[in-house]
């Protein structure tokens, strides 16, 4: 069976802006999307088109339960079905011709995805987010849009080497520190486990690993689009950062960033959990800020001299997620790949 990119979930709002009111405009893979909630509460989403004159419905207002156009008022309801036409007043009828393109639409995780295609494989399932609903587990999102492909962006946020250059001092400083890692590629997942971390955190040290105890350091790449890292400080400090890469278009990526933690004591206590909140929420746009000036700097490079990189042994991570995007891109299922390890070494 032929896998496209259109076949995965893909976020298009968090839970909580998809609000009883809100009427939401989104790109996915260069098809337009207004995303609104129906009557039932349920998250719909329809092409951003109205069926009468083309207007995008996404400018228009929620209207019991309905999105109405800006422009006529026509209105439609969860399946894309058109339930009313000011201009035809008593004489309105539905009609199957009146119909809006419908996409299949899953919540799970405070998120609202969204699947473009349902003719692929039906065991393809949006990410779970890792300990979702546990009470001891906070959780900050971060929006933000790089100019950049969903590869290189997925790969700049599993990248241990560029942090020494792009975010010295913020996380972590060049230290000609010697680091290994195991990279196993399985299924449509690529796992990096490092070996030899210490406390090169640069600022971030300070708050999430003060005693300087052992660091577990894991990094995943989910095809197509999801990236997940995890540290362990300790036995009381853990935390993720997963990152949802969403492609807009071919070169504008929609990214939302997950931070979960669990600090200890630092998230049990209200007072305490609130300025950790703080602190990760500035910290961890200002590293964001920073890549996004890099991804688009490359993205400049590579709009005016196409892409043909060379790879040290550190990008034998990049390589192999690079292969499960070309297997997506030649119509094959990447869970169906072979298994592939490899051992690197780096320093930074």
């Amino acid at each position: 069976m032929t896998v496209t990119r259109k076949h995965f979930w893909y976020v298009v709002a968090t839970s909580d802006e998809l609000t009883r009111t809100a009427v939401l405009g989104r790109k996915v893979l260069d098809e337009w999307l207004v995303v609104f909630r129906g009557k039932d509460g349920r998250a719909a989403v329809l092409r951003d088109r109205c069926m009468h004159r083309h207007a995008p419905l996404s400018k228009g207002a929620l209207v019991d339960g309905t999105v109405q156009c800006s422009y006529h008022g026509w209105r439609y309801d969860s399946d894309g079905v058109v339930v009313g036409v000011p201009a035809e007043g008593a004489r309105f009828k539905q009609t199957k011709r009146r119909c809006a393109k419908t996409f299949t639409t899953r919540e799970q995780d405070g998120f609202v995805y969204v699947r473009l295609a349902d003719d692929g494989p039906q065991d393809i399932e949006p990410f779970a987010m890792p300990f979702w609903g546990d009470p001891n587990w906070r959780h900050i999102r971060l929006v933000n849009t790089f100019a950049n492909n969903v590869t290189n962006c997925a790969e700049n946020f599993i990248d241990v080497p560029h942090t020494v250059f792009v975010h010295p001092g913020i996380f972590r400083t060049s230290a000609g520190q010697k680091i290994t890692a195991d990279i196993r590629r399985h299924g449509a997942t690529v796992d990096v486990h490092y070996y030899g971390e210490t406390s090169n955190l640069g600022w971030f040290k300070r708050f999430l690993n003060p005693d300087d105890a052992a660091i577990g350091h894991r990094d995943s790449f989910h095809a197509p689009n999801v990236t997940e890292v995890e540290y362990v400080f300790g036995p009381k400090r853990r935390m993720f950062i997963i990152s949802q890469s969403v492609p807009e278009e071919d070169m504008r990526t929609r990214v939302y960033t997950t931070l979960s933690y669990d600090f200890g004591r630092f998230s049990r206590s209200r007072v305490l959990d609130a300025f950790t909140k703080r602190i990760l929420r500035f910290q961890g746009q200002a590293v964001i800020d920073q890549d996004l000036d890099a991804l688009a700097e490359q993205g400049e490079v590579i709009d005016k001299y196409g892409v043909d990189f060379n790879n040290t042994s550190a990008d034998a991570i990049h390589v192999l997620v690079e292969s499960l995007q070309q297997a997506i891109a030649d119509g094959t299922d990447p869970r169906t790949l072979p298994e592939k390890k490899a051992q690197i070494e780096f320093v930074i």
